[in-house]
């Protein structure tokens, strides 16, 4: 039997969820017995998986479901992505290439004192990210320079990461432009405003606790010798400045990438770091650089379609929503909800889509204010996204390291990206003591 419509999904399902368990097992499960998260490649683990969803239909024939995987690996959401990804690779190897994450580095350095460092890439990617909107343009930005610092101040890679990702999750959850505030909104029927009202309730207290422990986290840090800087330092972060200007006015995150880049080769010729013909090769090394980042990609959304064609997904649904009791399990069931689906999915818009019409449906019948339901929708979603190990966030802050050289998985990521984790404290804390628990069926 041949799968005709690709959009269909069949009845909930907890055997569509066995693929998720296989990846979840062979590459956590195998990478613990080893010892090291380095020993399982992600891609690998992805194929296995896709391997196991293929084989479990046995319905369908194995044409038809292949064309399925290739539908969700063509996606329009993972097909942006990627593209975001190359462009990202280019704008980095050029930007370094030229001497942008050097000279970016040593002025950081000569103006905030090392103990800041780390909250300073903070701030500076919850500013980046929610002036334009997207937590992965901010990651491309600012994980050069991260990386760069982290030689120089005595600081493990993986917390500089974690800072820069974090920040990038705090304006993605805020941002007006955001696509998770657009869909949460629009999906609530709520105005932007009084769901930025609601959450900046949870996010502001949030990022203030994390900026403390990011202060307690920095006391390693030790201050590098510093030299002199020149005229061509300030000149090489022009690229970085112009890239945030143009953010605050709005400019869409692929302009920006094709701005810098170019802008990065021309700065480059010009002081001789390279000519024409190094700086197309350095754009096509950068773009090439990323194609495991780009393969994982495909491969998720490839095996997240099938089992959200199997019923994985709908069965998810079914079962949380079984379990709700009151105003405040109301609201506690419009949080796993969404945090559910984004684990499925691996992308927090779609998960809000997904999941939305449902939050409504349970915020009506159970008293729940739409502002209040927009913004646990995309807040939970924004926790999830940002500490998957195989979404887009970690996946660009890896790849861009390990383009540089520089060992470090994603669990090493996770282990410090603290505003995520204090963010879903500060979301369960406004769940538990400011709902009132009243019943209204």
């Amino acid at each position: 039997m041949d799968i005709t419509d690709f959009s269909a999904c069949r009845p909930p399902r907890a055997k569509a969820l066995v693929p998720f368990a296989v990846f979840l097992i062979f590459y956590v499960g195998v990478s613990i017995c080893a010892g090291s998260f380095y020993k399982v490649p992600m891609p690998i683990a992805f194929l296995v998986a896709s391997a196991v969803a293929l084989v479990l239909d046995r319905k369908s024939s194995l044409r038809s479901k292949i064309e399925l995987f290739a539908h969700g690996m063509g996606n329009v959401d993972i097909m942006t992505m990627c593209l975001i990804f190359i462009l990202a690779g280019a704008f980095a190897a050029t930007a370094k290439a030229m001497g942008a994450v050097e000279a970016a580095s040593a002025i950081a350095l000569q103006f905030i004192p090392p103990n800041l460092i780390l909250c300073g890439l903070f701030l500076v990617a919850c500013f980046i990210s929610i002036s334009i909107g997207t937590s992965v343009g901010t990651i491309v930005a600012l994980t050069p320079i991260a990386i760069d610092l982290t030689g120089n101040i005595g600081l493990s890679i993986g917390l500089c990461l974690g800072a820069v990702v974090g920040g990038a999750m705090f304006g993605d959850n805020l941002s007006m432009i955001s696509d998770t505030t657009i869909a949460a909104t629009r999906t609530q029927n709520v105005e932007m405003r009084s769901k930025f009202q609601s959450n900046i309730r949870i996010a502001i207290p949030a990022a203030a606790f994390t900026v403390l422990l990011y202060i307690f986290l920095s006391k390693g840090a030790y201050a590098p010798e510093l030299k002199p800087l020149s005229w061509l330092s300030y000149v090489s972060v022009l690229p970085y400045l112009s890239v945030l200007v143009l953010a605050l006015f709005g400019f869409n995150v692929m302009a920006l990438l094709m701005f810098g880049t170019l802008f990065s080769g021309i700065i480059g010729i010009l002081n001789g770091a390279f000519d024409l013909w190094g700086f197309l090769d350095v754009m096509g090394k950068g773009s090439l650089s990323m194609s495991e980042t780009l393969i994982v990609a495909l491969l998720a959304g490839g095996l997240l379609k099938v089992i959200r064609y199997n019923g994985g997904i709908e069965y998810i649904l079914l079962q949380i929503e079984k379990h709700i009791r009151g105003r405040r399990g109301g609201e506690l069931g419009i949080s796993l909800l969404v945090m559910a689906v984004n684990v499925f999915t691996a992308n927090n818009t779609v998960a809000i889509v997904i999941a939305g019409p449902i939050a409504k449906d349970i915020s009506e019948r159970y008293d729940i204010e739409p502002k209040r339901s927009a913004s646990l929708l995309d807040t939970s979603s924004c926790i999830i996204q940002g500490i998957l190990p195989y979404g887009a966030q970690v996946l660009a802050a890896v790849g861009l390291a390990s383009k540089a050289s520089i060992p470090v998985s994603s669990p090493d990521v996770l282990k410090f990206l603290c505003y995520p984790y204090v963010l879903a404290v500060f979301m369960l804390l406004s769940i538990l003591f400011s709902a009132k628990g009243k019943r209204t069926i």
